[in-house]
């Protein structure tokens, strides 16, 4: 499977704040640290937004921030949330679904029963997860700690 570029950003986005321990961030640090067109971001951080995943707030003091603590974001769920094509073939959409064979093979079952494999794997890990570790100094380092211009 691969997850869209959104999904990418989202998780980028969160991992970046799961980094920031509470504290905000904007979406310019985002978008240097990971060189990613903060264009893109807008869109990403506004969704994860409306999902509660983030908060968000203008003006001067203003800035980014986790809506959740990081132990309560389970991957699984956020993929599901920001994936919008879960169709994997076909026949996984009856208003497009033209294959002759469809309901006598068994190709929608096993891949089906993948699918739901992949989100039970990813919900086995939670935000904190991805950021815990031996790796988290070097990348708080990398993209905390990088300047921005």
């Amino acid at each position: 499977m691969r997850l869209s570029l959104f999904s990418d950003y989202a998780l980028r986005v969160l991992m970046f704040g799961a980094l920031k321990d509470g504290a905000a961030f904007s979406l310019t640090e985002v978008s240097e640290a990971y060189g990613i067109s903060r264009n893109h971001l807008v869109k990403v951080v506004n969704f994860l937004a409306k999902l509660g995943y983030l908060e968000t707030k203008r003006g001067r003091n203003g800035g980014i921030a986790l809506g959740l603590p990081p132990e309560q974001i389970k991957v699984g769920v956020l993929v599901q949330r920001t994936e919008n094509s879960p169709i994997v073939v076909e026949c996984f959409d009856p208003k497009t679904n033209r294959c002759p064979v469809n309901g006598m093979c068994r190709l929608k079952g096993v891949l089906g029963e993948a699918v739901q494999a992949y989100y039970a794997t990813l919900n086995l890990y939670t935000l904190r997860d991805l950021v815990s570790g031996p790796a988290r100094k070097r990348m708080t380092d990398l993209l905390l700690n990088s300047p921005v211009a």
